[in-house]
């Protein structure tokens, strides 16, 4: 995820150098100390856009609506193709031109996190979406989580302070300082209680409760902290040194905090475990082609080209002014920098870089070590699994102690450059990482870029075992003005199906079917045209989630979209009403809740209404048993219960000579509920 606006944090000459990069590196639009590199070993072939599944037939307009949208940032041109845009809300005035991050719903809330703070919505009415609290309190990049009575915070940026003042921190080493979680009692949600907070050694650039099903008194806390380790000077314990010279270094670990629900205050980290041994550094798959010629453009203008994680990017001049003027600093001058600083600059870049990424040191002849973090984790209490995304690796992890989670495998792959972030599907049998290529700060959906680079990749769960099978990445491509890859999404419960909506930050958000996980196709998309017409400026989905009912888009510029599916060629009205009978008290994304569906007849004919699809049963047998639930909807009493029951019974006759056997027998199972429910 990106880390904007981390500039202002590091400017003071007191902050070191190496420091001071990690604001600078914001201006690359780095998101997770992204640009991290991977490692060879599965399919490289080129990926267009996947056929359909067998049965699905899609028919998306042509050409693209997306390619060519005006720019404007209130006033872009849009498409939009199988969804409906119920309201598109504004930043509220503080948090204007600050970027908004993450969402977490409670009840009918959502909050919306921001580099300054969170936003509590109150989406009851979705087409009016209402502020209920504006809460100031900036620290990078505020990624939120709820339960019950608490809200957690993300806190990574050195200008974040405990008081949740706006002043920042000056001082290279300040106990003023926060980087870590904070917890809120929003028992009033209208008036937030700043109630605890729990430091950690790298911040938190993300985070992710676990709510363990064998402990109801506490929740936990996985902490992935991606800036540099802090001195400990300014936080004991910490240290940023390789583990062959310190074996309680801060890096190569996670943070696992343990929040007693009835007294967070007394939060506290309870392990710190080491996921990430025995892993080596994957390689990278190298620049596209126009990022190689602007490197090379640049490189014959004199700028600076700096090498992350094995991948050369441009110094942008901003950033570079910042490190000259903190040079000159240094040395007592006053003035314009020098050439002699620019040189000094350029010799020290390689280090500062090093520094700033967590190096290990990594000499000798030995394979150069693997990530040091994650960038995210979603957890699955329901199958006791996680999938971490952890920079060059994806992760399938036990959670089943959920202090001590234990790596059981991990992927690399030469087409993925950052792992960012994992989603299950509801059966625990498959999962799809993300790829942030560029940080989520660049333009990585262009015409020419490798449609597997900056892309999901689907794999599914064999035992322990992550077997890749697909790429799916935005058909549509978008200009050098937006920033475009792959970012934050989630399962919509339509049952008997895997069906997930995704951010593609200036992208826009697509609908994407991967019940087939060798064939993932899209369904629908909403897209706006760039922020700014002249140039990269920062805006697009952050993330977007479904919640009873709703889809809801934090745009990173432009504030709060909310829409809803609409029936179309790929999804019916039953299916939709079979989703929204799905309703939640509360969603972490990242704390992946299992969809169950009780028995309704919408439920009933969206199976039937699948079966259609893809010629699961006779047309002729499904008219006759659509024509007899209609006919048993319309009865009462012991009538329905009977009738109901014996079209039960015909079905699940019917499952032994179906194409789809399994879809079957889920419809005499919901016809058999709705007769024991008495409905």
């Amino acid at each position: 995820m990106i880390i904007v606006n981390k500039v202002r944090d590091h400017a003071q000459s007191s902050v070191p150098l190496a420091t001071l990069f990690v604001g600078a590196y914001a201006v690359l639009g780095a998101a997770g100390c992204a640009y991290q590199s991977t490692q060879a070993g599965m399919a490289t072939a080129p990926v267009r856009p996947a056929a359909a599944p067998t049965g699905l037939q899609v028919d998306p307009p042509t050409p693209d609506p997306r390619v060519g949208l005006a720019a404007g940032m209130f006033d872009a041109g849009e498409a939009i193709w199988n969804l409906n845009l119920l309201s598109a809300t504004p930043p509220p005035d503080p948090f204007v031109g600050t970027s908004n991050s993450d969402l977490a719903f409670t009840g009918p809330y959502a909050i919306q996190g921001n580099y300054d703070g969170i936003q509590i919505w109150d989406i009851s009415d979705p087409a009016n979406p209402e502020s209920v609290v504006t809460y100031v309190c900036p620290a990078s990049q505020s990624d939120v989580s709820v339960y019950e009575h608490l809200l957690f915070v993300s806190g990574e940026g050195f200008g974040g302070r405990l008081d949740c003042g706006e002043q920042g921190v000056e001082e290279a080493v300040s106990h003023d300082r926060l980087r870590g979680i904070r917890i809120f009692d929003i028992s009033d949600i209208t008036a937030p209680e700043y109630v605890a907070n729990v430091q950690t050694c790298r911040g938190s650039h993300t985070h992710t409760v676990l709510e363990h099903p064998g402990d109801e008194d506490n929740v936990y806390i996985y902490v992935s902290g991606a800036a540099p380790v802090r001195p400990a000077e300014e936080l004991a314990g910490c240290s940023g040194a390789p583990p062959e010279e310190d074996s309680n270094t801060a890096l190569f670990r996670i943070e696992v905090i343990r929040v007693p629900v009835a007294d967070p205050a007394s939060a506290e980290i309870v392990s710190s475990p080491r996921i990430f041994e025995d892993l080596v550094a994957p390689p990278t798959h190298g620049p596209a082609p126009d990022d190689l010629a602007v490197i090379e453009a640049a490189r014959e203008r004199g700028a600076f080209i700096i090498e992350v994680m094995g991948q050369e990017m441009v110094l942008p001049e901003p950033a570079a002014q910042q490190m000259l003027g903190q040079m000159v600093a240094q040395r007592g001058g006053e003035g314009p920098p020098t050439a002699a600083d620019s040189a000094a600059l350029r010799e020290a870049l390689p280090s500062i870089i090093a520094q700033m990424m967590g190096a290990q040191g990594g000499e000798g002849d030995g394979p150069e070590p693997g990530p040091t973090q994650c960038h995210d984790i979603t957890v699955y209490p329901a199958i006791g699994l996680a999938g971490g995304a952890c920079e060059g690796y994806g992760m399938l992890l036990d959670i089943s102690d959920p202090a001590n989670p234990r790596r059981l495998s991990a992927v690399a792959d030469s087409n993925f450059s950052y792992w960012h972030s994992a989603t299950f599907n509801n059966d625990g049998t498959a999962i799809l990482f993300t790829d942030e290529w560029g940080g989520g700060g660049a333009p990585k959906c262009r015409a020419s870029d490798p449609m597997e680079w900056g892309a999901n990749a689907i794999f599914t769960i064999e035992g322990t075992e992550l077997e890749f099978q697909s790429y799916f990445k935005l058909p549509a491509p978008q200009t050098p003005e937006e920033n475009c890859v792959a970012h934050n999404g989630s399962l919509i419960p339509v049952p008997g199906r895997d069906i997930m909506i995704q951010g593609w930050y200036q992208g826009g958000i697509s609908l994407i079917d991967w019940t087939d996980p060798v064939n993932p196709v899209e369904i629908a998309y909403f897209d706006r045209g760039p922020v700014n017409p002249d140039r990269m400026q920062m805006g697009g989905s952050w993330s977007v989630y479904w919640y009873n009912g709703v889809i809801v888009n934090s745009e990173i510029a432009r504030g709060l979209d909310i829409l809803e599916l609409v029936p179309n060629e790929a999804l019916t009205q039953n299916e939709i009403d079979a989703a929204n009978s799905v309703q939640l008290t509360h969603l972490n994304s990242q704390g992946q809740p299992i969809f169950e569906w009780r028995a309704t007849f919408a439920l009933a004919r969206a199976y039937l209404d699948q079966l259609e699809r893809h010629g699961g049963l006779s047309a002729a047998r499904i008219g006759a048993i659509r024509d007899e639930l209609a006919g048993a909807e319309e009865m009462t009493g012991s009538a329905r219960a009977g009738a109901l029951r014996s079209l039960a019974d015909a079905v699940s006759s019917d499952a032994a000579g179906a194409g789809d056997a399994a879809t079957v027998r889920s419809v005499a199972e919901v016809v058999r509920g709705l007769a024991d429910a008495g409905m």
